[in-house]
């Protein structure tokens, strides 16, 4: 994730890092300018139509569709944003939950039972590094703390990795149960942190594994070529050459908005735009590593 300061306007006026749109539309733009100018003086130089030229009817067409276009981009970036925040708001849990559990776990545990602190210390955080890399499509058995207990080099890369974590942190505990370290009302108030850890998980791979629907997706893509293609024909005899930037800024406009959009529908990669789940891990392994 881009960390920036939202009150410098000058500053992203500019600049053009790597997750600007206009980086990344730049063939695109310019193969709208390209078509933009050929048809402009194809129609200007060649074709010379008249004041009362039917071309000016397509730019009826364009003022019917502006509203469905617009109304279809605002759905489509409120939907992918509330995809993000939802996946924010359950690493927000992830975070609070794993604080709670090694606060309550720092009170049951002697403070002399130094090999159930240090599992839980590695554990709980190994809990959240899993998550990250499993959203993510990898496996690194270097990011996980090695603890007395825990071999990252037992854990089956081609198996659901966070669930091995869980069962591991539940194991442990009712090892601790049997051994009477823990009681049972102990393993109650335990229990809600404990199983928050698989449901965050099931939120988070919903959103992971369910896009937009393909043929929504693939409606407003052909809706904004089709939209910005005849652009130039409807307004290339009030405009003339001017035509070409107020068409590359329209197309622009557009496609940023549905690029912006399909960059945040899965906000647990590694785009500018994406939730910073490695720095939040990093925190949850601190503020567990400080509680125990």
């Amino acid at each position: 994730m881009t960390d920036y300061d939202p009150k410098d306007w000058f500053r992203y006026l500019i600049s053009f890092d790597r997750s600007d749109t206009a980086r990344k539309l730049a063939p695109a733009l310019l193969a709208m300018a390209a078509y933009c100018s050929a048809v402009a003086w194809f129609v200007i130089e060649y074709v010379h139509p008249g004041p009362d030229s039917d071309l000016k009817n397509i730019a009826i067409m364009h003022s019917l569709l502006g509203f469905a276009i617009s109304t279809l981009l605002v759905f489509r970036t409120n939907t992918a944003y509330d995809r993000w925040w939802e996946g924010r708001k359950a690493w927000g849990s992830l975070t609070n939950n794993s604080r709670n559990l090694a606060l309550k776990l720092a009170h049951i545990l002697a403070a002399d039972d130094h090999d159930s602190r240090t599992f839980f210390r590695a554990m709980i955080p190994n809990y959240a590094t899993a998550l990250k890399n499993h959203l993510r499509g990898q496996f690194h058995a270097a990011d996980f703390v090695v603890c007395n207990g825990f071999d990252p080099a037992n854990v089956k890369p081609d198996q659901h990795v966070p669930n091995q974590m869980a069962m591991r942190l539940f194991s442990k505990m009712d090892e601790l149960y049997q051994a009477g370290v823990i009681r049972a009302e102990h393993l109650l108030v335990l229990n809600g942190e404990f199983s928050s850890f698989t449901e965050i998980c099931g939120i988070c791979e919903r959103i992971h594994t369910t896009p937009i629907p393909y043929s929504y997706s693939s409606f407003m893509k052909k809706f904004i070529a089709v939209y910005c293609l005849t652009l130039p024909l409807g307004y290339v005899l009030s405009l003339h050459y001017w035509v070409i930037p107020v068409v590359i800024f329209v197309f622009y406009v557009l496609t940023s908005l549905e690029l912006v959009a399909e960059e945040i529908e899965d906000p647990f990669g590694t785009d500018a735009n994406d939730l910073p789940t490695e720095r939040m891990a990093q925190g949850i392994r601190t503020a567990v590593g400080e509680l125990l």
